[in-house]
């Protein structure tokens, strides 16, 4: 019979591994013996809940894959996982309706682990005016949106720099989280993971042409911090700032 142990000693090798980190390196940072590591990851020991979470943050596992983990250990999660319109999310969904509102006449958005608009605020909208339906409807994947060639791409002055800028992103998305959904979503956009280049992961720049003007944003990242929620956790606030006075000066008449 295949002891019950295997799954998880599988998936902490899968996760040690795609971290770069040595079994040696994993025991140093998690200050426990090597034999320990080499006998949980071949499955002649069983990690308990305590020793799951703690390699979990050596490794910087997602709260997704943390609960994973732990029913591949025979634990119960450890994380909860709500729809962002449930109850127990409400003062989270209600923080992120302040924070985009009080962006405006700037635009901000909020999307999901998958790139899937969750809520925009006013600003938001006459930027994607005029897109085909086949990218607007729900959900949309401002990703797809952003980069398809009926999209926004065609409006974007600094196309290959914004294009490497978000592919970057992805590409460490994937790095982190190994999603599939992800891995699918770089392929259709023709994201070859040798070639992603090296950009700002802070603040970037999106120079939009949006009728006769070329609108210049300075883009931001934000995440919530020390979440214990899982859909809250893969949560993020793309905020845009005006670059200028005169895309300032454009947002505020639109």
């Amino acid at each position: 019979m295949q002891s019950p142990t295997r799954p998880i000693g599988a998936l902490l090798r899968q996760w040690r591994e795609r971290r770069h980190m040595s079994q040696l390196a994993l025991a140093a940072t998690a200050n426990i013996s090597t034999k320990h590591v080499s006998f949980l990851e071949s499955g002649r020991a069983t990690p308990s809940r305590d020793m799951v979470l703690k390699l979990a943050d050596v490794l910087a596992i997602p709260l997704r894959a943390r609960n994973a983990l732990l029913l591949a250990a025979g634990h119960a999660p450890s994380y909860s996982q709500h729809s962002l319109d449930a109850p127990e999310l409400a003062n989270a969904r209600r923080a992120i309706d302040l924070l985009l509102g009080a962006h405006e006449p700037y635009p901000a958005i909020a999307i999901d682990r998958h790139w899937n608009l969750v809520a925009a605020n006013r600003a938001f909208a006459p930027l994607v005016a005029d897109l085909p339906a086949r990218l607007c409807q729900p959900p949309m994947n401002v990703l797809r949106l952003s980069l398809a060639p009926d999209g926004l791409l065609p409006r974007i002055v600094n196309a290959a720099e914004w294009r490497a800028h978000v592919m970057h992103r992805l590409q460490q998305q994937i790095d982190a989280s190994a999603d599939p959904a992800l891995v699918e979503l770089r392929a259709e956009l023709g994201g070859d993971p040798a070639a992603v280049g090296h950009g700002s992961d802070l603040v970037a720049t999106l120079r939009l042409r949006v009728g006769d003007a070329v609108l210049s944003f300075l883009s931001t990242t934000t995440i919530f911090g020390s979440p214990v929620d899982v859909t809250l956790s893969e949560l993020a606030i793309e905020s845009f700032f005006p670059a200028d006075a005169a895309t300032a000066e454009a947002l505020r008449r639109m």
